[in-house]
């Protein structure tokens, strides 16, 4: 079945089970029903009543029950003043602002409304004079369509969960209720999806990171704002560390930046316009404009520009792991995914132009061998402007970057596909999508292309002919957010890190209290044992469950820990002078004089 089929059923079946709120609720007021990945949703106001997962059987029975009447969708038109009146008279209030707007400016999307200068509201769209409606029985609603035939065509669907979302994005506005549904052609198709969502719950990084004691949250601290337990802590400096690996071994060198600066920084970079997430605040000691950083990169820029830089000395490049701040509605805010403290393995490069095709292979090979270590599978979007004007830089300079990063890509022989509308606002870039365990896809390394910037800050070098140039700027982050790769990486790998990267990689579990002496001296062999792949210099980290408990309980409860490593210590292994190794999967007899070069092996 083709896209647009799968359109048209989902589309319908948004319509259905408003159809079917409205039967059981006939004081339902409805908002907008669009159709989503994988499905649809509607939102909907009933008042002080309110849906929740009990109501689903129900709605979907009324829906099934409309669905085997097999009504026909029939479209037909009304001019925007009758259908005003429509809405009036049906009490549909958030329908008569849709149409309202329509009428006045010409779309309903706030963000076009929000750009039209009132003055000219006479002007826009004025040849909008109809707008079309579907009905299906007995419900009739405002919609641009498309639409099956008829209500038996819809396929496979089922109510997931209900949400509140603010009336058009705006927090002032009313809060409802937001249905979703998802939807497919076949019913074989539908299980397989209830079946990956699923597993996903089983693997929610929100679930595991309690579970396992990574990370905490503290309301007194605020949303957004994650806390890292000693454990968590491991796993994303073993993630940090391995990220930065990469561009040590090509010439990075560690700088360091504040979290705070000027508020004019961020005027100059342009970020100020652009980041409405930006907070800021002014010193009651100096009266500055000040403001938490949403971005590193016009504090790198003002370290090449401490001296005067020639084109030996070009490239330059820079490294930091930081933490960046940008404001979020609460309710957007979730686990890792989505934060006010974002950390990047960040990274800033200014080279000439010859020398940016050499930086973008360093940085392709780095993702490329960083996912495959990770186990996650790569593909490549070109992420390019679309036609907005809140972009930095002229279109000239716009179309100069999106070749130089087209040709890139066709050198290096990558798979891709093009995103308009997916750039940085300074500049095109290389999103590299991983793929999940699961089969989900996410957008987590990139590498942008930037003139803008330079030119911002007026930075230069001096050319072989002795003439003053800009510089290109090149930003790269492997992982993206730490804080949000590590919700993907948690989920991906359920839990089950690799040895390396493991918080406790091993865990000593002794069967009985005579075998002390043997266990110190495994504990030698684990303090002389440094793992040197794929991060060099990582010692062990292990602990000793000696406690006066059966080796059945330990067992467990070193697997619900997930611990990729347990030694079984017994008085049958000090005496064959070997230890019982207990894997995920597995378990074998290791001979204590082969336990190091066993553990670096893995």
């Amino acid at each position: 079945m083709d896209e647009k089929q799968l359109y048209a059923m989902r589309h319908s079946l948004a319509h259905l089970m408003a159809q079917a709120v409205q039967h059981l609720w006939p004081h339902a007021k409805f908002g907008v029903g669009p159709v989503i990945e994988n499905g649809f949703y509607y939102d909907i106001d009933l008042g002080n009543m309110t849906i929740s997962d009990t109501d689903f059987a129900a709605i979907e029975k009324e829906m099934r029950r409309m669905i085997a009447k097999d009504d026909t969708f029939t479209r037909s038109e009304m001019s925007i003043t009758d259908a005003i009146k429509w809405a009036k008279k049906h009490k549909q209030p958030y329908k008569e602002e849709l149409l309202s707007d329509l009428q006045h400016f010409g779309t309903t999307s706030m963000r076009d409304i929000n750009n039209i200068e009132i003055e000219t509201i006479t002007e826009v769209n004025s040849d909008v004079k109809n707008v079309s409606f579907y009905a299906n029985g007995d419900f009739s609603d405002l919609c641009r369509g498309p639409h099956v035939t008829s209500s038996k065509k819809v396929g496979a669907f089922k109510l997931i969960r209900v949400a509140g979302a603010y009336w058009r994005g705006k927090e002032d506005n009313p809060q409802m209720q937001r249905l979703y549904g998802v939807a497919f052609a076949t019913k074989k198709e539908l299980d397989e999806y209830l079946n990956l969502l699923e597993e996903a719950k089983r693997r929610d990084h929100r679930k595991l990171g309690k579970e396992l004691g990574l990370f905490t949250s503290s309301p007194l601290i605020g949303a957004g704002l994650p806390l890292f337990t000693p454990r968590g802590t491991v796993l994303r400096d073993m993630l940090n560390r391995l990220a930065q690996s990469y561009r040590a071994d090509n010439g990075y060198q560690k700088v360091w930046i504040p979290t705070i600066a000027k508020l004019e920084t961020y005027k100059i970079s342009g970020h100020f316009e652009k980041f409405p997430e930006l907070l800021r605040f002014t010193s009651t000691e100096s009266g500055d404009e000040l403001a938490l950083k949403p971005v590193n990169c016009p504090h790198h820029t003002q370290i090449y520009a401490a001296q005067p830089r020639s084109y030996r000395d070009l490239p330059i490049k820079y490294m930091e792991t930081t933490t960046v701040y940008r404001d979020e509605k609460s309710g957007e805010l979730g686990g890792l995914s989505r934060v006010r403290a974002i950390t990047q393995d960040d990274s800033h490069v200014f080279c000439t132009s010859s020398q940016v095709k050499d930086i973008f292979a360093e940085l392709i090979e780095s993702a490329q061998n960083l996912y495959e270590l990770l186990d996650m599978k790569l593909s490549l979007r070109l992420s390019f402007r679309d036609d907005a004007e809140n972009y930095l830089g002229t279109k000239e300079m716009w179309a100069s970057a999106e070749k130089a990063i087209h040709d890139l890509a066709d050198q290096f022989d990558l798979e891709y596909e093009i995103g308009i509308g997916e750039a940085a606002i300074y500049g095109p870039k290389m999103d590299f999508m991983a793929t999940d365990a699961i089969g989900r896809q996410w957008q987590l390394a990139t590498v942008q292309l930037d003139y803008a910037i330079p030119e911002r800050f007026e930075l230069e070098y001096t050319a072989e002919d002795g003439t003053k140039r800009r510089p290109v700027m090149v930003h790269c982050a492997l992982l993206g957010s730490i804080e949000r790769f590590m919700s993907i990486y948690i989920e991906h790998t359920a839990g089950w890190f690799p040895f390396w990267m493991a918080p406790e990689q091993i865990r000593i579990l002794t069967i009985n209290d005579q075998v002390g002496a043997y266990v110190e001296e495994i504990t030698k062999i684990l303090n002389n044992t440094v793992l040197m792949q794929p991060i060099k210099y990582n010692e062990l980290r292990y602990t000793i469950d000696d406690r006066n408990e059966s080796l059945g309980k330990k067992i467990r409860e070193a697997t619900a820990w997930k611990i990729p490593i347990q030694l079984i210590v017994g008085l049958k292994d000090m005496e064959a002078r070997e230890v019982s190794v207990r894997r995920q999967h597995s378990e074998e007899k290791i001979k204590l004089d082969k336990l190091s070069s066993y553990l670096q092996e893995l």
